[in-house]
């Protein structure tokens, strides 16, 4: 079948990679794609704008689309599920990505608030404040302990959450995110009772009743080592989390898994596709750690799949077939079991000011592990170019963690252009927990 992936980042370049090895998959377009993607078999860039419903349905029809695949969050806040389903024409390609109501769980903080207060899923305590009662905003920062959180409710490119450590500096920041410090996205605002613990994520695929919970992945959001400085789409992530072993992977399914599937499925929000999970794992007076909801969002995480992907080796053209059929507990999901590590290459001045255009050398150089490319594109001569702030990542696997950091280092040191940058510390954090 011929099938339509929206997106242009790593993220899309992993699922590519997967959508491609596929026997079911006869011809597979990327909208709009990278340099990387535009090297995979079987797949063609299409210079198309996701959120451009219309040039996204006529190339659809063009090209006899059987299958459209959505990587980005705003298409799916924006309805393009809906908009296929709405579609005599269209309504028979099978859409992987959830209803516009469904894609609310990452489009709004306050109604992913309310969705799991309802369904007694456990997370932060939170109030969500407007212009309105911003006393009662400060009333309620008052009563919290240091750090404090604040989460513009719309999205906001991944910039959107503000932790803070002076009481008085949260109110002043309160204020100004009720203001328009990041536009419309924070009209509203959640408060966030502060969660002490350990971050990973957890992503399951969803056909509305049934679900597969994929491999879990820890990724790293700030710029500078040891996680210091500003926040980023993302600087690596490492697969498995070692710690969300069977016990607390229990924990999770029934405590977060299977109320969100259910919640769904009772509130009748159509949902096909992903369900990524952010978590923060919470020791307990018993020395065990307990998982709670930080953020659900509703695609695949960037760079979280490009140590996720490679580890699945069923065909994922499949299970999304089933997903779409709502028969998704009719067919294995197999995994890999070794580590996967990936370590993100970025600009120069990123996540602030950076070049675009400059020219990339070594990619031909990497041996045994994988080059995702996040922010390309091809130039004269196919000199491949940056294009973005993240710019390529490098993915390796092993029999352990340390091992598979080790590879993506060495490989990634082959890679070079003006100014680029990396974290030396990825994973870090977890081998120490692991001694």
């Amino acid at each position: 079948m011929n099938i339509l992936l929206l997106g242009s980042g790593g993220r899309e370049h992993a699922i590519a990679c997967k959508i491609a090895e596929s026997k079911q998959c006869k011809q597979l377009f990327v909208a709009p794609g990278n340099a990387g993607t535009a090297t995979i078999a079987k797949c063609t860039n299409v210079d198309i704008d996701p959120t451009n419903f219309e040039a996204v349905k006529n190339f659809a029809l063009e090209k006899s689309i059987r299958m459209l695949v959505v990587g980005p969050e705003a298409p799916l806040v924006a309805g393009i599920t809906n908009y296929f389903a709405s579609d005599n024409e269209l309504r028979n390609i099978m859409v992987i990505g959830p209803s516009k109501q469904g894609a609310m769980l990452e489009g709004s903080k306050d109604y992913a608030k309310e969705f799991m207060t309802r369904h007694h899923i456990p997370t932060a305590a939170h109030r969500t404040i407007t212009a309105d009662n911003l006393q009662e905003g400060i009333d309620f920062l008052r009563k919290l302990k240091a750090p404090y959180v604040l989460k513009a409710d719309g999205l906001a490119a991944g910039k959107g959450v503000l932790i803070i450590d002076n009481l008085a500096e949260a109110e002043r920041e309160l204020a100004s995110m009720l203001d328009g410090k990041f536009g419309q996205a924070s009209a509203k605002v959640v408060i966030e009772e502060y969660l002490s613990g350990v971050e990973l994520s957890v992503f399951v695929l969803s056909d509305g009743k049934h679900y597969k919970i994929l491999p879990t992945a820890k990724d790293y959001k700030r710029i500078g080592e040891g996680d210091t400085g500003l926040n980023t789409g993302g600087m690596g992530s490492i697969s498995p989390v070692h710690f969300a072993d069977k016990e607390f992977m229990r924990k999770v399914e029934e405590r977060i898994v299977i109320p969100t599937v259910k919640g769904l499925h009772q509130e009748e929000i159509p949902y096909k596709g992903f369900i990524f999970i952010g978590l923060m794992a919470v020791m307990n007076e018993n020395g065990e750690r307990d998982p709670y909801v930080i953020e659900y969002n509703v695609r695949m995480g960037d760079p979280e799949t490009e140590s996720v992907f490679p580890r699945i080796k069923s065909d994922v053209v499949n299970l999304f077939i089933h997903t779409w059929h709502g028969n998704l507990n009719q067919t294995p999901l197999e995994i890999d079991p070794r580590a996967a590590a990936c370590v993100m290459m970025v600009a120069g001045g990123y996540p602030e000011h950076y070049e675009k255009g400059l020219p990339i050398s070594g990619l031909d150089q990497v041996e045994g592990s994988i080059v995702f490319h996040a922010g390309t594109k091809m130039g004269p001569g196919n000199q491949v170019l940056t294009n973005g702030g993240r710019v390529v990542c490098v993915t390796s696997m092993a029999e352990s963690v340390p091992v598979a950091l080790l590879k993506s280092y060495q490989e990634l040191a082959k890679i070079n252009w003006k100014d680029a940058y990396f974290r030396h510390d990825i994973g870090q954090d977890l081998l120490k927990m692991m001694i």
